[in-house]
């Protein structure tokens, strides 16, 4: 990866964005025609004619020793070609894998033509007028995750700036439950958009006064700028255990999280608490 000023929105973006099948559009289709599997790392080959060939050595030591602890949170994505399985989104995660000593890796497979077919179906969802904020950023993290798309190219194709694109996506850093509000209140981009980085103490705080009231993204700014000194230690405290919360979050489908010196786990029904006891 380059460095400097000139690295772009990419750079900013972790290069594995998560989210949830809950707002992927295209997530029936994909599950009717993919397959995810455990596949031997000796029956994964890169694409060759993949434009990146040099790769961050300390930040794939670091995604392995992250591997090696929480396991492969996210499965790479591969087309099954002459008897082998070649790379099409994920040749770090494969690279860090081999690394941190594994065998097999979960993958999600997909015919050359169904992999075409979707990530048009997710361009074209993309330029609706109708997705809510939620819905878009997904459309966004699935092409760049799923379809090595950088926020350059997914910029192109949909019409967009690079930087809108880039903001979009960091919705997807909000939790779960805050996702679902701003689906449900209709809540704009440009009214979350000052949140993304804020303490959720403040946000759970804030939202509900910027839902009752009307507020405007201006207000939003306005309130949120007024209070950054104020919340700033405790931002600092609540992202010493962010990731971990994300990782555990990610690896036993609950929502965790620590405060203070308890850690909890948060099923959405028995189902879910129950898939996670036998986990633990």
């Amino acid at each position: 990866m380059k460095s400097g000023l000139g690295r772009g929105f990419d750079s900013l973006i972790p290069t594995d964005v998560m989210f949830s099948d809950e707002f992927d559009l295209t997530a029936k289709e994909d599950k009717a025609g993919s397959e995810l599997k455990e596949i031997p790392l000796d029956d994964i080959i890169r694409d060759d004619e993949q434009p990146r060939k040099e790769f961050n050595k300390e930040a794939i030591e670091a995604l392995a020793a992250s591997i090696k602890e929480h396991g492969v949170l996210q499965p790479i994505v591969v087309t099954k070609e002459e008897g082998k399985y070649k790379i099409v989104a994920g040749e770090r995660r494969w690279r860090a894998s081999k690394l941190a000593g594994l065998d097999k890796i979960p993958a999600i497979v997909r015919s050359i033509d169904l992999q075409k077919r979707l990530e048009l179906a997710i361009i074209e969802n993309a330029q609706r007028e109708d997705l809510n904020a939620i819905e878009l950023a997904t459309a966004y993290a699935k092409l760049k995750s799923q379809f090595n798309l950088t926020a350059k190219e997914i910029a192109a194709r949909v019409g967009k700036s690079e930087s809108s694109v880039f903001n979009t996506m960091r919705l997807l850093n909000f939790s779960d439950e805050i996702k679902q509000t701003i689906v449900k209140e209709k809540l704009s981009e440009g009214v979350m958009r000052p949140l993304v980085t804020a303490d959720p103490e403040l946000v759970n705080k804030v939202l509900p006064k910027i839902i009752e009231e009307g507020w405007t993204a201006r207000k939003v700014e306005r309130y949120m700028s007024e209070n950054k000194k104020k919340s700033s230690a405790s931002l600092v405290k609540k992202d010493t255990y962010r990731r971990e919360e994300d990782a555990l979050s990610a690896k036993y489908g609950a929502v965790v999280k620590v405060a203070g010196r308890s850690l909890t786990f948060k099923c959405k029904n028995e189902a879910e608490l129950k898939d996670l006891i036998s986990k633990l």
